[in-house]
């Protein structure tokens, strides 16, 4: 008969086991929330919950006593500043342990310990539900609605259109603005090459001038 026998051996020795609660115990100080095993959660949890108790206490003697599982000085600030202040108004029970099914391999149940109303708890989701369509009302018949509903969406359509037609016609301008300058320095072109051409054919049908003989040679 195992009377009076307290406690989880966690097929650990005693040095092992006690290190590895220690551990265990900072850790959801610091995370707030740890996956481990069901028989190292339910182990775990009263010692956590005396470090708060610790932690609410504030007594230079709480602190003596934290320190000895709590090594960390950030951890344990946190501890007496943030987390026990936080569980003021509540008498015990400030962990939780959540079943998460068993483990893959071998099939070890598996659970989440975490702090009561802290920030790593993971909190619900809410579901956004849909804006309904707002009904017609029964004063107006259903074909006046559609009616109206079709004159609101040829309103809509309206400033579209118009600017598109903007949009074509001030293409269509800029383009026949770049036809006209270009048809302008064509035809400046041709006109600079005729006179060039005309001046060419004068010189060509001008005769030669004949050197004058001197005045002896005509006597």
């Amino acid at each position: 008969m195992r009377h009076l026998y307290a406690g989880r051996k966690l097929n650990r020795t005693a040095s092992h086991r006690k290190a590895m609660l220690s551990n265990l115990a900072v850790s959801i100080l610091d995370k707030e929330q740890v996956v481990t095993t069901v028989a190292k959660a339910k182990e775990v949890r009263g010692r956590v919950e005396r470090l708060i108790t610790y932690g609410k206490g504030g007594t230079l003697h709480d602190i003596r006593l934290a320190a000895r599982t709590v090594k960390d000085k950030a951890i344990l600030d946190k501890l007496f500043k943030d987390i026990a202040p936080s569980y003021k108004e509540r008498e015990g029970g400030y962990v939780r342990v959540l079943h998460m099914g068993e483990r893959h391999g071998d099939n070890a149940e598996m659970a989440m310990i975490q702090l009561v109303g802290r920030s790593g708890e993971e909190k619900p989701k809410k579901k956004k539900k849909k804006a309904a369509a707002p009904k017609p009302s029964s004063s107006t018949p259903p074909v006046a609605a559609k009616t109206e509903e079709a004159s609101g969406e040829k309103n809509a359509e309206e400033p579209v259109t118009e600017h598109t037609a903007q949009e074509t016609q001030g293409e269509a301008k800029v383009s026949e603005k770049s036809e006209t300058a270009e048809t302008a320095q064509e035809t400046s072109e041709t006109k600079e090459a005729e006179k060039a051409e005309a001046a060419e054919g004068k010189k060509a049908e001008s005769p030669k001038e004949k050197p004058e003989k001197p005045e002896d040679e005509k006597k």
